[in-house]
């Protein structure tokens, strides 16, 4: 009898990537000329990524460095939760944050999927904010992960701990 093999499906963030991104967006607002004199700044501070500048245009200008250094350090801007720029005081502050793990709603659907249209055979456990999948075939797993990479998800996967 041959044994199960299994992966996770999880939705994790690389911090240090995170941290990196800020640090380059920093320093290209820092340097740039369309956002000197106009109080443009960005910094990470715990898991918030706090934005500021004089204008809401400039706020979201900011954002939009933000968002390209993300794209370039391989972070999905699925889990990029944004306000709206908010006027304090002479200045418009934005914060952004970017979500990590799968709720359970979200996990349902995958199982659901998982079960209504991936191969016979093939188990989906929710273990907290992941998503174990096992199965006695190795071909139905990759099927599993075709099936999910060809679905737009609203929230990024990953899938780790193939065994």
């Amino acid at each position: 009898m041959a044994s199960e093999s299994s992966f996770d499906i999880v939705n994790k963030v690389d911090q240090q990537e995170v941290d990196n991104a800020v640090n380059q967006a920093a320093k290209e607002i820092s340097q740039r000329f369309d956002f000197k004199n106009v109080g443009a700044e960005i910094k990470l501070s715990g898991e918030a990524i706090d934005m500021q500048a004089n204008t809401e245009e400039r706020c979201n200008a900011v954002l939009d460095v933000l968002k390209d250094k993300l794209v370039k350090r391989q972070i999905s801007l699925k889990g990029l939760e944004v306000d709206e720029p908010k006027l304090s005081g002479k200045i418009y502050k934005l914060q952004a944050t970017i979500s990590a793990g799968i709720s359970q709603e979200n996990a349902k659907k995958i199982s659901k999927l998982i079960r209504d249209e991936g191969p016979k055979g093939v188990k989906a456990q929710i273990q907290g904010d992941e998503l174990r999948v096992s199965s006695k075939s190795r071909d139905d797993l990759q099927a599993v992960q075709s099936l999910i990479k060809g679905q737009d998800l609203d929230f990024a996967v990953q899938f780790v701990n193939y065994r």
